[in-house]
């Protein structure tokens, strides 16, 4: 006779799900949940917010790269205030998310999750908080996110400065910069944004560059009073998410965006030529300097308006050399000249080919997640892992790409699809077959062959020199996969009676 539902997961007859991170993953996470009448989970949240990384970025001048009306859930749209919504916005709205979708009794903030450990006997997760307490689970998600793992630099005299130095995701409000000499180091998307947000107010803005990365105009600026109350019509409003998502798709479809030799690779890096050389006509020094030497994108493309005038101005000067050194009083740059400083603020970036790098997960035979990737971090789909039973990543190696909400919303029902299957069969463990997640890696790592992200220094590698973050192609491609290959990739079991 087989057992029951109740027998199988509890009093409630459903599994009992861990959701790891309270941001735009795992309020996705809860919220498809509910919406499956799955109400036995909890979301575990480090940080004393939600939001993720709108909680974790709060420097001056963060915004959303995306379109407003793109960047949000298809199960809660927005009267939003600006083509593309500032911090303090999007923190909010998922704040109202968490409230409208009922699940503030289910957070559990300023927890963290220190581990989690499959027993195979059991088919539970041992999932070890801070303060030495432990939860169980039966399936884990993981939403801890891409970028939320800071890169400081290892710049020699670093801890010797004796002014304020700061990380943009951590960034320090208690310091006034008015009036100020300060240090910007790194042009990535954080730098440009945070660079024309204080340089009003600054005395001196020194910008250290590296290596210069391909700029594109946003565009970004306040709806009108007349605009907003158009977009307040449904109809309007999901016209205006179709045609972004359109002008998305269609430079994503096919992957060409990313190689270099394509007529649309060609014409984007074109558009990026022009924009520079429209912006520097009366700078040629600058010019030269913020023209990248690799093909577009090379790196991750940044989307800025106001970075280029920006470093136009008197009191700001870039320096397009690396930081060598810190004295107590200021940096010295790669060609040994040093400027005084007040204040340095690292625009250093994130380890995001480190996935999981505070969550230790250890799979069937006593395995860890790391150890199976060998510092090669893959996943099938970008989210399950064979040897790792009932365990889900959004996010995840190789879905980095295009429009983030649409692909973790996928994600997302991927694992609810998992959880419901686990109650309409009464099984206990499901996990993806090893030769599928096999040949996923090898077809994605072929995909990767001649796109300009093989041609130069980024973040989007692992230690073996794989690019193991990205997805190359458009988000509706990696949605139609994730519902059509799920089951024929798994094997279910249910535990030992």
């Amino acid at each position: 006779m087989k057992p029951t539902a109740n027998e199988l997961f509890g009093p409630a007859g459903t599994p009992r799900v861990v959701v790891v991170g309270a941001g735009f993953g795992g309020i996705a996470a809860g919220v498809k949940l509910k919406q499956a009448g799955i109400h036995t989970f909890t979301i575990y949240e480090s940080s004393l917010g939600i939001g993720g990384t709108w909680w974790d970025n709060t420097y001056p001048g963060a915004e959303v790269d995306v379109g407003s009306h793109l960047y949000c859930f298809s199960f809660k749209p927005h009267d939003w205030t600006r083509t593309h919504a500032k911090q303090p916005e999007l923190q909010k709205y998922l704040e109202e998310a968490v409230d409208e979708f009922g699940l503030r009794s289910h957070l559990q903030l300023g927890v963290t999750v220190e581990s989690a450990t499959w027993d195979e006997d059991r088919h539970i997760w041992t999932v070890r908080l801070d303060g030495g307490t432990v939860d169980e689970c039966h399936a884990l998600v993981s939403a801890v996110g891409f970028l939320n793992v800071p890169r400081y630099p290892d710049w020699p005299g670093l801890d010797d400065f004796a002014g304020p130095k700061f990380h943009t995701a951590r960034w320090e409000h208690q310091h006034d910069l008015t009036g100020k000499f300060v240090a910007v180091v790194g042009t990535g998307s954080s730098a440009t944004q945070v660079v024309p947000a204080i340089q009003p107010i600054v005395r001196q803005l020194y910008v250290f560059q590296r290596e210069p990365g391909w700029i594109m105009p946003k565009g970004e600026r306040d709806f009108t009073d007349e605009e907003r109350a158009a977009l307040a019509q449904p109809w309007r409003r999901r016209a205006e998410r179709w045609r972004q998502k359109y002008l998305l798709e269609k430079t994503l479809w096919r992957g060409h965006l990313y190689r270099p030799g394509t007529a649309l690779n060609a014409a984007r890096e074109r558009f990026c030529r022009d924009y520079i050389d429209r912006k520097f006509a009366d700078r040629p020094d600058l010019r030269a300097a913020v023209t990248p030497k690799y093909p577009y994108p090379g790196k991750r493309p940044v989307i800025a308006s106001t970075f280029y005038s920006a470093l136009k101005q008197r009191n700001v000067e870039l320096v397009p050399r690396a930081v060598a050194s810190v004295t107590r009083d200021g940096i010295v740059d790669a060609a040994r000249v040093e400027r005084s400083v007040d204040v340095i603020v690292m625009a250093t970036g994130f380890q995001p080919a480190n996935y999981l790098a505070r969550l230790p997960v250890v799979g069937r035979a006593s395995r860890s997640l790391h150890e199976h990737w060998a510092g090669e971090p893959r996943a099938y789909l970008g989210i399950t892992v064979p040897g790792f039973p009932n365990f889900f990543m959004l996010y995840g190696p190789g879905t980095n790409g295009g429009e983030l909400v649409i692909m973790l919303e996928s994600q997302a029902e991927y694992a609810v699809r998992a959880v419901k299957r686990m109650i309409r069969e009464r099984v206990t463990a499901i996990e993806v077959k090893p030769s599928f997640e096999a040949r996923w890696f090898r077809w994605l790592q072929s995909r990767m062959e001649g796109t300009s992200w093989t041609m130069t220094n980024n973040y989007f590698k692992s230690p073996t020199g794989k690019i193991v973050t990205q997805w190359p192609y458009s988000n509706m491609e990696y949605r139609a996969l994730t519902k059509v290959l799920g089951r024929v990739s798994e094997t279910a079991r249910r535990r030992p009676s």
